[in-house]
């Protein structure tokens, strides 16, 4: 992790000067995109059944465990995004504080997740158009990515407007949710702290502390959508202000959005197999009517294709800024850093849009559990990252600081590496099978050209 970044990297013989993006949007802006991203009515109606399935009536307070971890995490990010505001994100911000090999294995972590995420995502539209028409989740996951390539071809602030439109729709369907639950509640409070689970055999089981531990790294991902933030630095005005702003905000409100629900939800379900069954469908139609159901199942098809937008947008600027940072032979990274009309990285947008459109084919668990996985690893790696932002020349940069340093990085340290121990081990050898590849990668082509590969640059205004 010493093998840090040059001031002044060298290059590969004359060219044009490397292509940026365009500070296109504020906060209020980013604040919608990267809140489309958390896609918190998508995750609750998506990724949320799994978790009832699981941990049952311990679901919430789960969700909130993992949000309050992700406080930390959130706080990492503010410091980083705006010491380093780069549209690499993750990889940027890792790479300049802990060196190259580090961020390397950032940039693989992030780019198995934000590759994973939205045919996770989309996978889920099917269910919810199944009040009008019945499609296979792959087909329909598929159609999804395709839809949203399309959009992240646009300019961004025409993005910010139609994600903001659909994002209304998606809180009003999350809002119903809570307020059928709460108004239906079967049990009390303390059912919330209950951990009790539906058993396979009709009884009830127990749910144990290792099984929240576990389940905490998918409630991670629940809230995880907050980064996008950081991936959108390069286009948002006044970065040093306004990547803090709406890295903290968006975690407020999408934990909220996500939380009450998922407290009424557990309050309203007509028995523990209902709730344990996770058929949130099912639950609102008996609380209301039909069309109610019909309504907010529609809401959430919106949203998830809003989810599929924000997505591919925020993918694409990852993939692109490595492009820029030469992470590939040159070939490639000349294809990958071009720009469209709109302004938008174009070739990078297709690139992980139609492969995303294939992954809608895989086996979802599998997917659930590798992005948990990477998530996990993730945050563990910015965290260290976020130990050293105050050493060197990065002491007196302007930036938003974290409160509680060094303290809360350390701690978040040791709790994500516990996490990580207690991940099934079929996921933990997927990802960490793809990180040796990637690793291999490193030793055999990017480090020997250390002089003109992975050269993690800022923008030229904001150095």
């Amino acid at each position: 992790m010493t093998d840090t970044l040059e001031k002044t990297p060298l290059t590969e013989g004359p060219s044009a000067p490397a292509p940026e993006l365009k500070r296109s949007i504020g906060v209020v802006g980013g604040t919608l995109l990267t809140l489309s991203c958390v896609t918190p009515a998508s995750t609750l109606f998506v990724v949320v059944p799994d978790l009832f399935g699981s941990l049952g009536t311990a679901t919430a307070l789960t969700i909130a465990i993992g949000s309050l971890l992700c406080i930390a995490v959130a706080f990492c990010y503010s410091e980083l995004g705006t010491l380093i505001p780069s549209a690499g994100g993750e990889y940027a911000m890792v790479t300049t504080l802990a060196g190259r090999l580090a961020g390397w294995l950032v940039f693989v972590l992030s780019l198995l997740v934000v590759m994973i995420v939205p045919p996770v995502i989309a996978m889920g539209t099917a269910d919810y158009l199944a009040p009008l028409v019945h499609l296979d989740p792959s087909v329909a996951g598929a159609g999804v990515m395709l839809l949203a390539t399309l959009a992240g071809l646009l300019d961004l602030r025409a993005n910010a407007w139609i994600t903001g439109i659909f994002l209304v729709l998606e809180v009003v369907a999350a809002a119903v949710v809570a307020v059928l639950g709460f108004a239906h509640a079967e049990r009390g409070p303390d059912s919330l702290v209950s951990l009790q689970v539906a058993g396979a055999d009709g009884g009830t089981d127990t749910v144990t502390a290792m099984l929240i531990v576990s389940g905490l790294a998918i409630a991670l991902f629940v809230t995880q959508g907050f980064s996008t933030a950081v991936y959108l630095s390069e286009e948002l005005e006044n970065p040093r202000r306004n990547v803090a702003r709406t890295v903290l905000a968006t975690l407020a409100i999408s934990a909220v959005i996500i939380l009450v629900p998922v407290v009424g939800i557990t309050l309203g379900a007509s028995d523990l197999a209902a709730l344990t069954g996770g058929d949130l469908g099912a639950m609102v139609t008996a609380w209301s009517n039909s069309a109610v159901g019909t309504f907010v199942s529609l809401c959430v098809a919106l949203a998830i294709i809003n989810a599929g937008i924000v997505m591919v947008i925020q993918n694409s600027r990852v993939l692109f800024a490595s492009a820029r940072d030469k992470a590939w032979p040159r070939p490639v990274n000349d294809v990958f850093a071009r720009l469209g009309r709109f302004g938008s990285p174009w070739v990078a947008t297709l690139a992980v849009g139609v492969p995303g459109a294939a992954l809608c084919f895989v086996n979802l668990d599998t997917l659930y559990g590798v992005t948990g996985v990477s998530v996990t690893g993730m945050y563990l790696l910015v965290a260290v990252a976020a130990l050293l932002s105050r050493r060197g020349a990065h002491r007196s940069t302007p930036a938003w600081r974290m409160p509680l340093w060094p303290a809360m990085p350390v701690l978040l340290i040791a709790v994500l590496a516990y996490i990580l121990t207690q991940q099934e081990t079929e996921y933990l050898l997927w990802t960490g099978g793809i990180t040796a590849v990637a690793t291999l990668y490193w030793a055999l082509y990017l480090r020997p050209r250390r002089g003109t590969r992975w050269l993690v640059t800022l923008p030229q205004d904001e150095r």
